[in-house]
């Protein structure tokens, strides 16, 4: 199954979007956008530059986890992983945004 985006809106009015992989599994959280259309650009974005390796920032949190930033080619970061285990999860995660990351399909969780 092919992964997806979904579409919320926080308490606070803001809007933002997850990638998720066709397990279900939040492969790339975004930052917080104060319009709706700001988060169709992002997930645009998304699409465009998730199949570039080099677009992949790699990095360790302050607690040894690794994680990764997705960024634009003006080098904004689009969009956010989770912490994992070990470097090598981490690439799966990265292969699996290369994967998911084009797909056209989004679900608005707005109420």
């Amino acid at each position: 199954m092919a992964g997806w985006y979904e579409i919320n809106k926080t308490d606070d009015g803001q809007y933002r979007f997850v990638l998720k992989a066709g397990n279900g599994e939040v492969i790339l959280s975004s930052e917080l956008y104060k319009a709706k259309s700001s988060v169709h650009i992002g997930i645009e974005s998304v699409r465009r530059n998730s199949v570039n390796d080099s677009h992949y920032e790699r990095l360790e949190a302050k607690n040894g986890k690794p994680y990764f930033n997705l960024k634009a080619v003006n080098y904004q970061i689009i969009g956010r992983s989770r912490f994992y285990s070990s470097e090598q999860s981490r690439e799966k995660g990265i292969e699996s945004v290369k994967k998911n990351g084009s797909t056209t399909k989004i679900k608005e969780l707005i109420v």
